[in-house]
């Protein structure tokens, strides 16, 4: 049997989980990966309302489905984010008050501490999220950048997680980073820094998702395979990169070029699954390797396309594309006795 295909609900929250839930169904999917914002999956309603979990889960059964992680991107974002603005936009009220920075931090901290409680509590040990960064604005090194400054973010980031980490752990529940521009953690060598920094804390890995490593240059097999034990929940979700040598225009670069996701000038992009350039057997392959049997989360984002249409070949395709590995090696009848 293959792996669960769920559907994460993080670009869908306009629509109510019900809503969500029943065409999730129909495109075929297993199951939902449920965001914490919208009416999808509210933390403080699932520690205050003893019926809230269970109903929850009643809601999906209707609809044939099940959950295996929850996913707190928004609020992860700003534990160590410089804040500004934008964040108001995506954090819940309670979380931004009145915007002072540190206020905001703080905050947000608590608030990843009782997201895993409510986990827990939601039977589920799989938190899917950000964790922000106060040096990803440095990353170019211009004007200089020192060592120094590089490992006060990368303290910052251990002090600011740690104690998230040990609640996640005292409660069962893993963190899974989602690796990615804007993250402590964003390519291969970040993500060993980032491990190192919380002293391989066990509730610390990651939510492997291929599309934001191979538009940097990243192999995403590679990923899988330098952090065998630490891969906690997958995202099935493709790019297309069209700058160098793919092209071979000259015209546009890796960069963006402050364009909007969807406008054909941009470098790359994400596509629906199936339709970009990720090597999706090969990550397979990999996760077989590392014996992952956890769920393919669809993060169905593609800027020109219906998305109940994408969502629904997406779904085929990933069907398609898994398999299990094998049990016995396929020579061997002619084995020596």
């Amino acid at each position: 049997m293959g792996r669960p295909v769920t559907l994460f609900t993080g670009q869908w929250a306009d629509l109510s989980l019900d809503t969500l839930a029943a065409k999730a169904r129909s495109f075929g999917y297993d199951g939902l990966e449920l965001a914490c914002w919208g009416d999808h999956f509210e933390p403080a309603k699932a520690m205050n309302d003893h019926a809230y979990c269970k109903g929850r889960h009643e809601l999906l059964a209707r609809h044939g489905l099940k959950t295996w992680a929850i996913s707190s991107h928004l609020v992860g974002q700003a534990v160590c984010d410089r804040i500004d603005a934008r964040h108001r936009a995506i954090l819940p009220a309670h979380v931004w008050g009145d915007g002072e920075a540190e206020g905001v931090r703080r905050r947000a901290a608590e608030e990843m501490k009782a997201t895993a409680r409510a986990a827990a509590k939601f039977g589920l040990d799989v938190v899917n999220g950000f964790t922000g960064s106060s040096i990803w604005p440095v990353w170019y090194f211009f004007p200089p950048t020192s060592a120094a400054d590089v490992k006060a973010g990368f303290d910052d980031f251990a002090a600011r997680w740690g104690p998230i980490l040990d609640e996640f752990k005292s409660n069962g529940v893993r963190f899974a980073l989602e690796v990615h521009p804007g993250e402590i953690a964003y390519d291969l060598y970040s993500a060993e820094t980032a491990l190192a920094a919380v002293g391989n804390h066990p509730a610390f890995g990651f939510n492997f998702d291929p599309s934001h490593l191979l538009w940097q240059g990243v192999a995403p097999n590679k990923f899988i395979e330098r952090f065998p034990d630490r891969i906690f929940h997958v995202h099935m979700k493709d790019v297309a990169v069209h700058y160098g040598a793919r092209s071979g225009d000259g015209l546009c670069g890796v960069l963006g070029s402050h364009l909007p996701f969807g406008d054909a000038r941009r470098g790359w992009d994400f596509r629906s699954v199936g339709r970009g350039h990720v090597n999706f057997e090969s990550i397979i392959r990999a996760l077989n390797r590392v014996g992952y049997r956890g769920p393919l989360s669809v993060e169905w984002e593609d800027a020109g396309m219906d998305r109940e249409a994408g969502a629904t070949e997406s779904a085929q395709y990933v069907r398609r594309v898994d398999f299990a590995p094998s049990s016995a090696a396929f020579d061997a009848a002619f084995a020596r006795k």
